[in-house]
């Protein structure tokens, strides 16, 4: 039987292309940064190896839990939503040929989460990857906040994310067993960030927690890292934080290479973030976000959109002359 790779001997198992939804309003230098459809690493470079993904049903999760599957490992997912899970687990069983299990689990109980992990190690085995990628978020102005709302987000983002490391963590060291951690959080839990309050805490206390652990647990052969993804556009979060459409284009106009990013980008940092190939990187934030932190941080960046508005006059006052000397 042949691999998935094989199968595909081009290599795209990306099953949605390079775009999680249709995007228009891409600017014009984007045409120099095309996303690849490509996996990136070899083929089973995950072969033998189990890959435990919280929020693994949708989105940057299931992107995730894809490329993964698709070079070897043993995938299971986790959220609350079984149904969901279900449905996913299946469709990425029928690309790549490698089972994927479902698991539910609700991140923010510690109770919910131990039995996951409980039943993960009996189902698959120890995991080698753990990938915590389970969030939520909306907009708010802070004044508007209500306990209930930001104890929401924090327990989903922070809490959860240190439910199950620590869970799995304790029982990688019973065993005596490595494994690769990694954490999505988002450009501005460095920066901090207006109208999403809890989101932006939270994911800043997640990048904390995994440079602690970095220095802490790197004697059990456990490393930890973390991607801050720009703006991915995928239908749960921009349903959510962009309902209209009406911020695309803006957001779009503050990153350099001109368009928004993929899933499948995301992906492929990710595999080899938990690879082998990254043995000897622990402790790193990565930012992929096309530029966007950069752009929006500099003091004197704005100066492009000045240097566009002068020039459009130069080529209309050029015009205007070329079309009076024409005619005299």
């Amino acid at each position: 039987m042949l691999s998935f790779l094989e199968r595909n001997s081009r290599g795209q198992f990306f099953s949605r292309g390079p775009n999680v939804l249709h995007q228009d309003n891409s600017a014009p230098q984007a045409a120099f940064f095309s996303p690849l459809q490509k996996v990136m690493l070899p083929p089973n470079t995950f072969q033998g190896k189990v890959a435990f993904i919280t929020g693994g049903g949708t989105g940057i999760g299931k992107g995730m839990t894809t490329t993964l599957s698709s070079l070897g490992a043993k995938c299971v997912i986790a959220s609350r939503k079984l149904d969901v899970l279900k449905g996913t687990a299946d469709e990425i069983s029928s690309k790549t040929g490698n089972k994927v299990h479902a698991v539910q689990c609700d991140v923010r109980d510690p109770v919910s989460v131990k039995n996951a992990v409980a039943e993960t190690i009996q189902m698959a085995g120890h995991p080698d990857v753990v990938i915590n990628n389970a969030a939520g978020n909306f907009i708010s102005p802070s004044e508007r906040l209500s306990p209930n709302a930001w104890k929401t987000i924090t327990d989903i983002v922070l809490n959860g994310t240190a439910f199950v490391t620590l869970e799995i963590g304790k029982e990688l060291i019973k065993v005596k067993k490595g494994a690769a951690f990694l954490a999505i959080t988002t450009i501005y839990a460095e920066s901090g960030s207006g109208f999403v309050l809890p989101s932006a805490s939270a994911k800043a206390g997640v990048e904390a927690m995994s440079k602690s652990l970095a220095a802490e647990w790197g004697r059990y052969g456990m490393r930890f890292n973390v991607i801050q993804p720009g703006p991915i556009k995928t239908k749960g979060a921009f349903s959510r934080l962009d309902p209209t459409g009406t911020f695309e284009k803006k957001i779009i106009e503050r990153v350099p290479c001109g368009r928004l990013g993929t899933v499948e980008e995301i992906a492929n940092l990710a595999a080899y973030f938990c690879s082998d190939y990254a043995s000897w990187v622990n402790g790193a934030v990565i930012r992929m976000d096309g530029g966007e932190y950069v752009s929006m941080a500099g003091e004197f960046n704005d100066l492009k959109r000045v240097l566009i508005s002068l020039l459009a006059i130069l080529h209309s006052d050029t015009l205007m002359c070329n079309y009076y000397m024409k005619f005299q």
